[in-house]
């Protein structure tokens, strides 16, 4: 077989590359993406050469099980090198980079050499690191990119309503914010709002607004270690109101830090109010996931990331109305994922609609 028709198509190859970055999100395992760059060559009279010389070399370092194809399309050659298991090393890489960079030198000049830019990419499980940078790891993710290209209509449609939606509400509640405002002043200590800084879409942090529902310099310990227990399917029964594992909740039922308006502000949402004014300046969506404080994005497996990828993060979303926080921590995952592969400009019309009731209900709000 010529060896041009054993490489794949760039909707197959990134296709297969979509499938194994997501079976690796939930199996730990490791897998080698490795990027063939050959744009430099394009034009010139050499692109014929260095072309059939990198899918010569992908041939040949590549086993018969490692799937090679067109990233972009007679520009980058791609190469998935799975069932590498749970180690990756440098030493793995260097194997591999050496076996193509051989090959390269015995097929190609010196002079078509430099036009080829050779790089490797590994996906694991790196959940721990503090510097994790989705634009960092973005060859894993052309769906998302080219998804985003797709829905750029939408998106600045999206976009428009969270400005105008905003806007209005900030607004129209301006009388209710000035009274919130007053009644937490007067009943403790402290500033009106509380500042926290959270993890928006791609992992880019952002200060986060509400009204102030706890005590000043309350111990964040306490929530933090609840969060992650619970993140992982360890929540103390005891911790919630109920005694079935269902009625286990995301946020602490009776927690000791809340003020007594603090706890009506959260049974009303209203402490969620100055939001819009993270919504305004493009930091959330009106409708979205919620967006995690760093420790609990820390906690994350692998697959829990994607919610904070596809979709802005926002004030109300599937899961406050089908829920809230009486759902689980996966299950709410979940809803956010099914929120971004089915989003649409009339899906956010009609969970805005049911935020009220949702609201109102208090069911899941603490």
């Amino acid at each position: 077989m010529d060896l041009i028709q054993r490489i794949l198509p760039e909707d197959l190859f990134l296709g297969l590359l979509c499938l194994e970055r997501k079976r690796a999100e939930r199996s730990g395992k490791k897998f080698l993406l490795l990027l063939l760059d050959i744009r430099a060559a394009r034009g010139t009279d050499r692109q014929t050469r260095v072309l059939e010389g990198v899918i010569k070399a992908a041939d040949v370092a590549r086993r018969e099980t490692d799937p090679a194809g067109w990233y972009k399309n007679e520009a980058v050659l791609g190469i998935l090198f799975t069932e590498l298991g749970a180690v990756c090393d440098a030493a793995i890489i260097d194997t591999i980079l050496e076996k193509v960079q051989r090959e390269l030198f015995t097929v190609l000049s010196s002079d078509e050499l430099r036009l080829v830019h050779v790089t490797a990419h590994v996906f694991a499980d790196d959940s721990k690191d503090d510097d994790w940078d989705i634009p960092e790891n973005s060859a894993f993710y052309p769906d998302l990119f080219h998804h985003s290209d797709a829905r750029k209509m939408p998106l600045l449609l999206k976009r428009m309503m969270d400005i105008v939606g905003s806007a209005f509400a900030l607004l129209l509640l301006s009388p209710l914010f000035a009274l919130v405002a007053v009644m937490v002043r007067l009943t403790s200590k402290g500033p009106v709002l509380f500042r926290q800084e959270r993890v928006g879409q791609f992992g880019v942090p952002f200060q986060f607004l509400k009204f102030r529902s706890m005590q000043v310099s309350s111990d964040a310990a306490i929530h933090e270690e609840y969060v992650k227990k619970f993140i992982s399917g360890k929540a103390d029964l005891n911790s919630s109101s109920g005694n079935n594992k269902k009625d286990v909740v995301y946020k602490i039922t009776n927690d000791p830090r809340v003020t007594w308006i603090g706890r009506i502000l959260r049974r009303t949402s209203l402490d969620e109010l100055p939001q819009f004014w993270n919504v305004l300046r493009g930091q959330m969506s009106l409708v979205g996931p919620r967006p995690p404080v760093p420790y609990e994005f820390e906690a994350y497996d692998l697959w829990h990331r994607r919610r904070l990828l596809e979709v802005k993060p926002g004030i109300t979303g599937l899961w406050q109305v089908k829920g809230r926080s009486k759902t689980t921590f996966d299950e709410m995952v979940r809803l956010d994922l099914r929120y971004s592969r089915t989003w649409t400009p009339l899906l956010d019309v009609k969970i805005l609609l049911q935020t009220p009731r949702a609201v109102f209900s208090g069911d899941g709000a603490y």
